[in-house]
């Protein structure tokens, strides 16, 4: 499957980057690494899908962000326990 780049409309691919968030309750940002991300090999772009972008803030509202250290793996953040089922606060869908 060939993936454009949002940017340039240039060919990409899948690759990983690590980006920094702010918490939800704004007290401090973290570092995520391992973040799966588009790479674009003509304008070099590298950037998160909307549903990576959506997985992440999800994800850090629904989790006890204090038990968060200043670093931790995409694929660890997505398996902390949750304390509620889902966001019930995005009326996005």
């Amino acid at each position: 499957m060939e993936i454009k780049c949002e940017w340039c409309e240039g060919k990409a691919t899948e690759g990983e980057n690590t980006v920094y968030w702010e918490l939800p309750d704004g007290s401090r940002a973290i570092e995520i690494t391992m973040t799966p991300a588009i790479v674009c090999m003509e304008c070099d772009m590298v950037y998160q899908t909307a549903n990576v972008v959506k997985e992440i803030e999800d994800q850090l509202f629904l989790v006890d962000t204090k038990t968060i250290s200043n670093t931790i793996r995409f694929q660890k953040l997505l398996e902390l326990p949750r304390l509620l089922k889902r966001n019930y606060f995005d009326f996005s869908s």
